[in-house]
C-alpha cells in the first residue's frame, strides 16, 4: 500500500548505460510501492540505452546534445514530474525491493526535503571495490547515523535520493553550480531550515569504480566538490546551521591532519631508529581500535561475515592514499586557486566508471 497516499516519479539519467541499466529498472520493477512512473534520460547515448529503458516500459526523453552532468539531466526531467515525491536514481544503483516502501514515510514530516537510505557496494571484485566496501560499511553504518541523529547531514546520496518535489522546483531544480548536486542541495536547504534525512533501513547498492583510473576521476570531483560547497557555503553554515558547519570543520581538520598522522611512525623512526617496530604496533593497534568496532557493528546490522570484512581493511589504504592525495588537490585548487582567479576549478563532470561493453549482434 502507497504510504499516505505519497505519490513517486523516478528520473534516471543515463548516459550509455546499456549494459548496466537493466539491473537498476529490473529493482525498481520489483518495488513493494511501485513509484508512478520512471523516466529515463537518455543523455547523449551511442549505445542501446534508450531501446533498453522503452523495453522495461520507462518513458525515454533524449535532449538535442549530451547536456554533460548528471545535474543537467535529471533538471531536464523535471518538468516532466507531477508527484508529490521525485526519486532520483543512479544508472548504476541497485535499490532493495521495499527502498520506496521505506524512504517514503520520512516525509511526513513537512520540514523533510529530501531523504536518501544506506549505499553499499555491488561488487567486491578488485582491491579498490573492497577498499570502497569497506569505507561504505564505516560511513552509513557510523558517520550517517550520528549526523542524523544530530539532525545534520553531510549528504544524501545522490544515487538514491528521494526529494519532495515542489521544494526541489521552487529551489530552481537540481543544483549545477557544483560538480556534486547532492551536498549542494542537501546543504542549501538545511540552511534555509528545512531538513534532510538518513534512512539507514532503505538499502541501495552502487557499482563503483573497478580500477585506479576510474576511482581517480570520481574521487576527484566528490573532492572538488565538497570543496566547491566550502567555498559557496561556509559562511551561512555557520551562522544557521553551525552543528553542520562542525562536520564540514571535522572533515576539513581530518584532510589537513592525515598527512601527520600517516608520517608518524616514519617520523619516529627517523628520529629513533630503534622505536620503529614499537611505534609501527602501536600505530596499527590505534588504526585497529578506531575501524574494527565500528565495521563489527556494520557487519552484525548487514548480516556480513565478519572475516570476509576484516580481510578488507587492507584494501582501504590504497583508496585512502587517493582520497588524500585528491583532497589536498582539491583544497589548493577549489579553496585557493580559484579565489584567487588561477583556476577555475573543475567543472567537466566525469563518470566513476569505464563504458559498459555493447552487447554484441
Amino acid at each position: 500500500m502507497r504510504h499516505g497516499g505519497i505519490t513517486v516519479t523516478v528520473i534516471v539519467p543515463a548516459h550509455n548505460e546499456e549494459e548496466g541499466l537493466p539491473a537498476t529498472l529490473e529493482s525498481l520493477a520489483r518495488q513493494t510501492v511501485p513509484p508512478d512512473r520512471v523516466i529515463v534520460v537518455d543523455d547523449g547515448s551511442t549505445d542501446r540505452t534508450g531501446e533498453v529503458a522503452s523495453g522495461f516500459g520507462a518513458t525515454v526523453l533524449r535532449p538535442p546534445r549530451n547536456l554533460g552532468s548528471k545535474a543537467k539531466a535529471q533538471n531536464y526531467a523535471l518538468p516532466h514530474c507531477d508527484t508529490a515525491l521525485v526519486l532520483a536514481v543512479d544508472a548504476d544503483t541497485v535499490l532493495a525491493p521495499d527502498y520506496i516502501e521505506r524512504i517514503t514515510p520520512a516525509f511526513d514530516d513537512p520540514q523533510v526535503v529530501i531523504a536518501a537510505g544506506n549505499v553499499q557496494t555491488r561488487h567486491t571484485r578488485t582491491v579498490w571495490e573492497r577498499g570502497r566496501s569497506v569505507e561504505y560499511l564505516f560511513g552509513f553504518h557510523w558517520h550517517r547515523p550520528i549526523q542524523n541523529r544530530a539532525n545534520s547531514p553531510m549528504v544524501c546520496s545522490g544515487c538514491c535520493s528521494a526529494f519532495r518535489r515542489d521544494v526541489l522546483v521552487a529551489s530552481g531544480g537540481f543544483p549545477e553550480r557544483t560538480i556534486v548536486e547532492d551536498m549542494d542541495y542537501t546543504w542549501s536547504r538545511q540552511i534555509e531550515g528545512r531538513k534532510a534525512v538518513y534512512v539507514g533501513a532503505a538499502m541501495a547498492w552502487a557499482a563503483d569504480p573497478e580500477t585506479l583510473t576510474y576511482l581517480r576521476k570520481q574521487v576527484w570531483r566528490w573532492m572538488a566538490g565538497f570543496c566547491q560547497n566550502v567555498r559557496l557555503h561556509t559562511g551561512r553554515l555557520v551562522t544557521r546551521k553551525p552543528l553542520l558547519a562542525v562536520w564540514v570543520l571535522l572533515a576539513l581538520v581530518e584532510i589537513l591532519t592525515a598527512p601527520l598522522w600517516w608520517a608518524a611512525p616514519f617520523v619516529a623512526a627517523a628520529t629513533t631508529p630503534a622505536s620503529l617496530p614499537s611505534t609501527l604496533a602501536w600505530w596499527l593497534s590505534a588504526e585497529l581500535a578506531f575501524t574494527i568496532p565500528p565495521l563489527a557493528y556494520a557487519a552484525h546490522r548487514r548480516k556480513l561475515p565478519l572475516a570476509r570484512v576484516l580481510l578488507n581493511i587492507p584494501c582501504v589504504y590504497p583508496t585512502k592514499v587517493v582520497n588524500l592525495y585528491y583532497a589536498w588537490k582539491a583544497l589548493i585548487v577549489e579553496l585557493l586557486l580559484v579565489p584567487l582567479g588561477l583556476s577555475q576549478g573543475l567543472t567537466v563532470y566525469e563518470k566513476g566508471r569505464a563504458p559498459t561493453p555493447c552487447a554484441a549482434g
